[in-house]
């Protein structure tokens, strides 16, 4: 590691970083990428992340490292209550104030919609790109460039930006362009990168996920269905790809004409920065033989206080009171420890037995009134909105805000029975959803539906039910379009969090903690 001036880092945070940073080489260039940071503003309950960590190592890189170009692959929103709160004040200048040179949109970043998200990056510093997004005629016309050219000691790096298909991932109207394929508009701008533009090194900073959950592209995809592309720095699917641990998830895949393309993820909550050396007198051969330098480099805390931007902090300041205040404030007792990271158990069980729960309060208060719409049949709840654990303990405001972030408000809608089964069929396949007690979802090893159970009775697919959820899902949104065909019958003024609130509230002053039980509610068979 370069020599650094004296009194920016002491000798034994120097001394870690040299594990991760190797000696400078005047022809080398640093990529250093993040993703999916989602509002993670402070360090974690492991003590990973946080804003001025990753600053500090950013900077400590700059130093040693004569070429760094910095990356962000999306969704650096949505997770805490900085934008719960905030609505993107605090993230949007945090990455103007890190110095980030390239950025792209993930999904999050439309979730206040296109003409707030229009706000933070008309005057971004750095370079948005997004090569298959067409925004015309919108907020966000004329914002982000369609490709990037950065000239390094006489070479062409070029970068296209890579956006997810927003069919039932974005809500429809939070999100209005002009969708180009991914693996179409990938290949015919790497070409012209490379052969009309003469580009050295094509990178394709994408946020569309390594990991297979639905038929869109992933990351894996488009490697192997590309022929010019070099690098892909990815985001969405939260995968730590790990190159260490290569059989889990490689880093290295080959391309339709057999050669290497290098894929980088840093898992989520910026834990991680990614960084890839590049030797620019050897690129050819790194090319050849996907032989980058490609390595993880934690985001801890092993700064020195002095060593953290005192820029930063002033900013952060005035914004971490409120949070703080509502992060100490106890409403309730968790019985058990419960993890976001399962498709089913606990967890899920809970937000869905809360769905119906509700649901069923609305269906009593409106029979009471003369405008009844009949029981609530069972819940359906999504994984994906659950954004945190629960550990045992003290369940505070601001966790419960912080699980569930998102403006979600509960529906009652009525759908037949064969649209829950389309859904569940797509749910198995991913491996669950948060469904109340009232269901079973029966399939086999492979995530093949066998059938949908109700109260110990199979679903009738021409039967119409009542179905508590959110709004987002009975929009059709999460891949479960089955759930987007029903009538609404109600929909809640208040966002999910705030009943959620009350009813933890309710629980405590009845003397009950937050418990579930963790049956499995989709239940594999053998198929033998």
């Amino acid at each position: 590691m370069n020599r650094i001036k004296a009194g920016f880092l002491s000798i034994a945070v120097a001394a870690a970083l040299s594990a991760f940073i190797p000696g400078a080489a005047a022809k080398d260039l640093v990529l250093l990428h993040s993703n999916d940071t989602h509002s993670l503003i402070e360090p974690g309950p492991d003590g990973m992340g946080g804003v001025l960590q990753r600053k500090a190592i950013m900077d400590s890189v700059r130093k040693a490292e004569k070429n760094v170009i910095t990356v962000d692959a999306g969704d650096v929103v949505q997770g805490t209550l900085y934008f719960k709160f905030f609505k993107g004040d605090v993230e949007y200048p945090l990455m103007d104030m890190m110095g980030y040179d390239i950025r792209i949109l993930g999904n999050h970043e439309f979730d206040n919609g296109m003409k707030e998200l229009a706000k933070y990056y008309k005057n971004t510093k750095g370079t948005p790109l997004s090569s298959n997004y067409d925004f015309a005629g919108t907020d966000l016309e004329g914002v982000f460039e369609t490709y990037l050219i950065k000239k390094v000691d006489g070479k062409k790096i070029g970068f296209i930006g890579l956006n997810i298909d927003p069919e039932s991932i974005i809500a429809k109207d939070n999100i209005d362009v002009n969708f180009k394929d991914v693996v179409k508009t990938a290949n015919e701008l790497a070409a012209w990168l490379k052969n009309d533009k003469k580009c050295d090194l094509v990178v394709a900073v994408t946020h569309i996920g390594y990991v297979k959950e639905n038929e869109k592209t992933t990351d894996v995809e488009l490697a192997q269905e590309s022929r010019d592309i070099d690098i892909i720095i990815g985001g969405h699917s939260h995968t730590l790809i790990d190159p260490a641990n290569p059989d889990k998830y490689p880093s290295i895949v080959r391309n339709s004409e057999g050669r290497p393309v290098l894929i980088c993820q840093t898992g989520k909550s910026g834990r991680y920065l990614g960084y890839v050396k590049i030797d620019l007198d050897n690129l050819e051969q790194q090319k050849r033989e996907g032989s980058y330098d490609y390595r993880l480099i934690p985001v801890t805390d092993r700064f020195p206080q002095s060593a953290l931007d005192g820029k930063i902090k002033n900013f952060i300041a005035p914004y971490k009171v409120l949070v703080d205040s509502v992060n100490s404030n106890v409403i309730g007792t968790s019985l058990y420890d419960m993890s976001n990271r399962e498709r089913t158990g606990r967890f899920p069980n809970w937000i869905a037995d809360f769905a119906q729960w509700y649901g069923t309060q609305i269906t009593d208060s409106l029979n009471r009134i003369g405008q009844g719409i009949g029981d609530v049949d069972f819940s359906i709840m999504n994984v994906g909105g659950i954004r945190s654990s629960m550990a045992k303990g003290d369940v505070t405001e601001g966790q419960i805000l912080s699980t569930f972030p998102f403006s979600n408000h509960i529906v009652l809608t009525k759908l037949k029975g064969k649209d829950v089964i389309d859904a569940m069929r797509v749910a198995a396949r991913k491996g669950g959803e948060a469904v109340s007690d009232e269901l079973r979802v029966v399939a086999d090893e492979n995530g093949n539906l066998i059938r949908v159970v109700l109260n110990n009775e199979e679903l009738d697919p021409e039967k119409d039910y009542l179905m508590a959820t959110i709004d987002y899902l009975a929009w059709g949104n999460d891949d479960l379009t089955g759930l987007g065909k029903g009538e609404w019958q109600w929909r809640d003024e208040r966002e999910m969090s705030l009943p959620l609130l009350d009813y933890v509230r309710r629980l405590t002053s009845l003397g009950l903690p937050v418990a579930a039980d963790d049956t499995p509610r989709f239940v594999t068979v053998s198929g033998k």
